[in-house]
């Protein structure tokens, strides 16, 4: 089974999240969404897209999105088979947190690695 197979998305919090939202979009030219980030489409060498995106986030310190972590960022990564990789991940003794959420983005679950910041594991809806 293929566990891992590339990034889904960075999120990471901010003292003043409009603020260093607004850094990134003047500086570095990220068109940050109102939502707070941008979802960054994939593409090939010749510049067409291949169908995926990584999504870049920048949250207020308060969000507890990343709990039970305290870190400050979470990296959500692609996954192929998310059902199989949850019960391989509970067989071998993992801190799966929470239950496995199935959306109209694709399902999601979330592991704590053992220095205990939350991991998010993402397997796109099909097609994507």
């Amino acid at each position: 089974m293929k566990r891992v197979t590339g990034i889904g998305g960075i999120f990471f919090k901010a003292k003043d999240a409009p603020a260093l939202q607004a850094w990134y979009k003047r500086h570095l030219g990220i068109d940050v969404q109102e939502w707070g980030g941008t979802a960054f489409s994939w593409a090939d060498a010749d510049g067409k897209p291949t169908g995926g995106t990584t999504v870049w986030s920048v949250a207020p310190e308060e969000s507890d999105q990343f709990a039970p972590s305290a870190a400050s960022f979470m990296i959500n990564y692609r996954v192929d088979d998310l059902v199989a990789l949850v019960e391989a991940l509970h067989a071998e003794g993992c801190n799966v947190v929470g239950n496995t959420d199935d959306t109209e983005y694709g399902k999601f679950a979330w592991v704590i690695d053992p220095e205990g910041n939350k991991v998010e594991l993402w397997q796109p809806p099909a097609g994507e």
